[in-house]
């Protein structure tokens, strides 16, 4: 019977488990490389991991065992991918998900803040060293993370100067 395989007389569907099985290596894979690349370039650990992307350390190391019965929820594999910088289309291919559907639209005709520009070409300088790079990113990681004050609190120093 095409699909099936019999080993020492159990049958299985060797097409479905197999791609099952790679789309779980290929996953598995993706979450390690980033694990590794955000120790090594960042020296986060798996709890920093956690708290930058919001998914917590147990889910982490199930997708890197390939250990899960359903697909991991998109909104998960996006927000581990966005809080460690990376696009979420990469893991999406990994998982084997439909990427037929078109992207969304780039934003155009916004001008880069001309701080924000002169932090990125100082990110891109080979002139620039490491330990200064590092602090930069560091820097932008707090800004971008930190809770933002409520409407009222931010207009209070207006009102009282």
């Amino acid at each position: 019977m095409p699909g099936r395989s019999t080993v020492t007389g159990w049958s299985y569907r060797h097409d479905v488990t197999e791609t099952n099985n790679a789309r779980k290596i290929a996953f598995a894979t993706f979450v390690r490389r980033a694990l590794d690349d955000a120790r090594a370039a960042r020296a986060w650990s798996g709890s920093e991991v956690s708290r930058r992307t919001g998914v917590s350390r147990q889910t982490v190391n199930r997708w890197v065992r390939g250990d899960w019965a359903s697909d991991p929820e998109a909104e998960r594999v996006v927000a581990f991918c966005e809080g460690l910088g990376l696009n979420p289309a990469t893991a999406f291919g990994a998982l084997g998900w439909d990427r037929t559907t078109p992207a969304p639209a780039p934003v155009t005709g916004a001008e880069m803040d001309p701080d924000v520009a002169a932090l990125l070409r100082r990110l891109v300088d080979p002139t620039v060293s490491d330990a200064e790079k590092f602090h930069i990113r560091e820097t932008i990681r707090y800004l971008a993370y930190r809770p933002t004050l409520p409407v009222d609190d931010r207009n209070r120093g207006k009102r009282a100067g």
